[in-house]
């Protein structure tokens, strides 16, 4: 027999647990790179730029679209990481709460 109150119970535990693990994941840092090191960007769970480090060499003007690709390339790749991690932490967090439903990806809730 289908039990209500026990649903709902679990229902209140996976909302806390996903208020948790969005809390961590500004916690979450990630670095992406480009152009051997020369650009460096680091990218937090909740996918926000939180600091960039542009080698001295590359600030010139003759460079800046080269600078500008490098940029691009380093944030996208931390972007990346950092969604992958947040997934793992979401995961992480409703694991045994959570049912596991083929198809449904829980980590795109973040």
């Amino acid at each position: 027999m289908f039990d209500m109150m026990k649903m709902m119970g679990k229902v209140k535990e996976v909302q806390d647990k996903m208020k948790v693990a969005q809390e961590n994941l500004a916690l979450i840092e990630v670095e992406g790179e480009s152009g051997a090191g020369m650009v460096k960007a680091v990218v937090n769970g909740k996918k926000k730029l939180v600091s960039l480090d542009i080698d001295p060499s590359l600030l010139n003007d003759k460079d800046k679209e080269m600078l500008q690709d490098l940029v691009i390339a380093a944030v996208n790749m931390a972007t990346e990481k950092a969604e992958e991690k947040a997934k793992e932490e979401i995961k992480k967090s409703t694991e045994g709460v959570l049912p596991n439903i083929p198809g449904f990806d829980f980590g795109s809730m973040v």
